[in-house]
């Protein structure tokens, strides 16, 4: 059985990320999607409101994946609809070694055409911890 298209763009984009292929990355998104990451005001976004469309998400690209090297650890993911929620870890690791890890709910709604629509990160500032310098985070 095919996963659900939600599933399968979710999965599109972490390995985007992974990989640092920032145009495949972008190339997933409806030119009027949004990114919550995290849902609310944080330091990621200050006005609390998301990042909108196409030059919004490359910014966040710019600005916050590009900083390090992600990975994602899935332990379970539930598709429904047109979305689907994945429950995991990310871990960033910066240029210096340093890593932070967040556990949360990472949410996808995709269009009819597959494309992302919205990405929805359920997670808080206060719930990041460090990891430690040059450890394998690939989980």
């Amino acid at each position: 059985m095919n996963d659900p298209p939600a599933r399968q763009a979710s999965q599109a984009s972490m390995a985007a990320v992974e990989a640092g292929d920032r145009a495949a990355w972008l190339a997933l998104f409806a030119p009027d999607a949004v990114i919550e990451d995290p849902i609310g005001v944080s330091v990621l976004d200050p006005t609390g409101q998301g990042h909108r469309g196409t030059a919004a998400i490359a910014a966040f690209w710019d600005h916050t994946i590009a900083s390090g090297t992600i990975r994602f650890a899935i332990r379970e993911s539930y598709a429904a609809g047109d979305e689907v929620a994945n429950v995991g870890t990310i871990t960033t690791t910066f240029p210096d070694g340093n890593a932070v890890a967040v556990d949360g709910v990472f949410t996808y709604r995709v269009d009819d055409d597959g494309l992302i629509r919205a990405l929805r990160a359920y997670w808080s500032e206060a719930s990041m911890r460090t990891e430690e310098s040059g450890q394998d985070s690939a989980g």
